[in-house]
């Protein structure tokens, strides 16, 4: 029996649901030889104990944070968790191995690519634990922030190049979405230090992605791109196996932009540019138009340039960031249309992703919502988009987390 689906606009519902969701992994996600297991069963059961990719060892970092902020968890485990990416995946070449398998307290390298993707999520989760309190954190802001601009930056694009070898050679791929959560990270680093730079980063770097290159793409944000910045409309088109690259119009990564943009704009205040508020209702509003499933509920993977769906399934994180962008618009332009999105989305997202016996979200359902594996959270989950979500709402609505010593 599914409960009925709480007021999600009210702040004890999100607080609600956030610990739910902490709670599946509370009790299991600690490993005492160092940073946190990342593949979970629906029930909870590990079953993968070694292998430790660094999106899931970042993320969990930014898990224990929010659970310090919000519900007065122990510091200790931010640190601890911080710890394994700066011990374990941290590499003498300068760069973060991306997989590691860990045995015995020992880090082999499984993958030693470097990917800006990768270093964003490592910025992020250092602006979390110092939000925190964690020693060194602060120096790890400034230390990631340092390499991102020594390996990757490309001044002529106001964007980062996406990946390089272990020993830093830079590969011909580009992409948009390490520049947005790299947005994501430098918004994070200018709450945790006050420090300009990185609120003027992240203003280039949106300006770049959603003005600039959007403009190349019909006035939207397409996926991928060649080393001079132009698009690729053929990357990975017949591959759906890379989750990190998927081909077509990603249905959450507008609405995550979207929420990026108001969020930039409430931070710059009155030097935000007027094109801000614009572009993330038209990127959210053509999100909803090609990616909501009429027949089933939710919203699709992705759609071709033509606007038919190129990617029926139904992914957790799609609904997380689409709600939060929907709270966040209805907030700053008091449409109710934004909310009656919201609550749409929640309603959706309590019938068919949230476990409510086990807690934590289903990574991805068929398009007629069919559960497709057992497997809840595998490499890179950690339902740091789902909890990220209702701490955005939260954020939307203006409610502060309490004062921490």
């Amino acid at each position: 029996m599914i409960p009925a689906v709480p007021d999600m606009r009210r702040p004890e519902a999100l607080w609600a649901h956030m610990r739910h969701t902490l709670a599946f992994y509370a009790p299991r996600v600690k490993d005492a030889s160092g940073g946190c297991f990342q593949f979970f069963k629906d029930d909870g059961t590990v079953y993968d104990r070694h292998t430790r990719h660094l999106v899931s060892s970042t993320r969990f970092v930014f898990n224990h944070a929010l659970a310090w902020r919000w519900f007065g968890g122990s510091m200790d485990e931010v640190a601890h968790a911080l710890a394994f990416v700066n011990q374990a995946h941290a590499q003498p070449q300068g760069g973060y191995a991306w997989v590691l398998d860990w045995q015995d307290g020992h880090a082999t390298v499984i993958d030693g690519t470097n990917h800006c993707y990768g270093l964003a999520f490592v910025l992020l989760a250092n602006s979390h634990a110092a939000e925190a309190g964690v020693p060194g954190a602060l120096e790890g802001i400034a230390a990631t922030f340092d390499l991102m601009e020594g390996r990757f930056w490309e001044p002529p694009h106001g964007l980062y190049a996406d990946e390089a070898t272990p020993d830093w050679q830079v590969g011909a791929y580009r992409g948009q979405n390490a520049n947005m959560h790299a947005c994501e990270a430098m918004l994070a680093a200018h709450a945790a230090t006050g420090e300009a730079r990185y609120l003027d980063r992240a203003l280039t770097l949106a300006t770049s992605i959603a003005q600039r290159q959007a403009a190349l793409a019909g006035g939207l944000v397409w996926e991928h791109y060649r080393t001079d910045w132009m698009p690729d409309w053929d990357y990975n088109r017949d591959d759906k196996t890379n989750i990190f690259r998927p081909w077509g119009f990603q249905t959450g990564h507008l609405t995550e932009w979207a929420k990026l943009l108001l969020m930039l704009e409430r931070r710059l205040g009155s030097a935000a540019p007027d094109w801000l508020l614009p572009t993330a209702r038209h990127f959210f509003d053509t999100a909803m138009r090609h990616g909501w499933d009429k027949a089933h509920g939710g919203l699709v993977y992705g759609f071709a340039p033509g606007g038919e769906v190129c990617d029926g399934d139904k992914y957790f994180w799609v609904q997380a960031e689409s709600l939060a962008a929907a709270a966040w618009l209805a907030v700053r332009t008091g449409d109710e249309a934004y909310w009656t999105w919201y609550d749409r989305l929640w309603a959706y997202a309590w019938q068919h992703f949230v476990d409510h016996e086990h807690g934590a979200w289903y990574r991805i359902l068929a398009p007629d919502n069919r559960k497709l594996t057992d497997e809840k959270s595998p490499a890179g989950k950690t339902d740091y988009h789902t909890m990220g979500a209702c701490q955005d709402v939260l954020a939307a609505l203006g409610v502060q987390p309490p004062a921490r010593a």
